[in-house]
């Protein structure tokens, strides 16, 4: 049963989560937009986040007057496989992190062997 719960607080939710990422990797984000969006894009499923971009692994010398990269967390996707805010506490701070993993050049493999799925 999905949790109701106002854009408002999800917001709150993604702020919090992103204050537990340790700020020496936050300082390291690199032309990076967070944002919130409803729902995901028509056709790829109920994605929970979705990093689209330049991992920093893959920028090279010619990397340079590009918009920044973004990654997006989806609220009604979250809300609709949570029961509690607490779950919905939880979920949001896996997806950030998972987000900002392939920021970093993380797959979703490696993510998988470290537990964050």
């Amino acid at each position: 049963m999905a949790i109701e719960m106002t854009r408002e607080r999800f917001e709150e939710l993604v702020s919090d989560a992103l204050d537990e990422v340790p700020g020496e990797l936050m300082a390291l984000l690199n032309n990076v937009v967070i944002l919130i969006e409803e729902e995901s894009p028509p056709g790829e499923g109920e994605l929970l986040g979705l990093y689209e971009g330049h991992a920093l692994t893959d920028r090279g010398w010619d990397y340079a007057g590009v918009l920044p990269d973004r990654i997006t967390i989806f609220r009604n996707p979250t809300l609709r496989i949570c029961d509690t805010e607490e779950d919905v506490i939880d979920e949001v701070s896996v997806t950030v992190v998972h987000e900002i993993a392939h920021h970093f050049g993380i797959d979703d493999a490696r993510l998988h062997q470290l537990g964050w799925d």
